[in-house]
């Protein structure tokens, strides 16, 4: 699909990605269904809530592109903390800030207020990923871009069920 599919409506940087079969779906335990046991939040968690991100450039999710994976998910509950690192389909991805834009909104709107969250570029991956990474750590920046409605809005899409 080359042509008017990105987000800025110009030609795909990188028009034919691989394309990775999706993980099926974690069976619910008797643990988690039983409202007395505490459930921890564990990385299995934070991969099922950020693998469906559309990503903004393809009709295909962030897992189907192999840009977020479960093994780059950390999390420790009781220090109320969790890291994903994420991988670009290619090392000039201009939609990379995007991309992790859309992981930290998730995020921030899915989980617990007490939990710290760390999104960044998986080292090496990136031609530019220290400049990306300080943009996603800025709790400013992160507020001032979501403050600009037409971000907004592509976040909201690449965060939207597929119709």
């Amino acid at each position: 699909m080359v042509g008017g599919g990105g987000v800025g409506g110009g030609l795909l940087e990188n028009a034919n990605p691989l394309i990775y079969e999706r993980s099926g779906e974690r069976p619910v335990t008797e643990g988690e269904e039983d409202e007395q046991v505490p459930d921890s939040i564990d990385a299995r968690e934070i991969f099922d809530l950020i693998r469906s991100i559309n990503d903004p450039e393809h009709p295909l999710t962030l897992e189907e592109l192999n840009v977020v994976e479960q093994v780059r998910v950390q999390v420790s509950d009781p220090e109320s903390t969790v890291a994903v690192a994420f991988t670009p389909t290619i090392p000039h991805c201009s939609m990379a800030t995007l991309i992790g834009l859309s992981i930290k909104v998730k995020l921030l709107r899915s989980l617990p207020q007490r939990f710290k969250m760390d999104v960044h570029i998986t080292p090496g991956t990136h031609a530019s990923e220290h400049a990306v990474n300080k943009q996603l750590a800025d709790k400013e920046r992160v507020a001032a871009a979501l403050e600009n409605t037409h971000l907004l809005e592509v976040v909201n899409q690449c965060l939207s069920a597929r119709s």
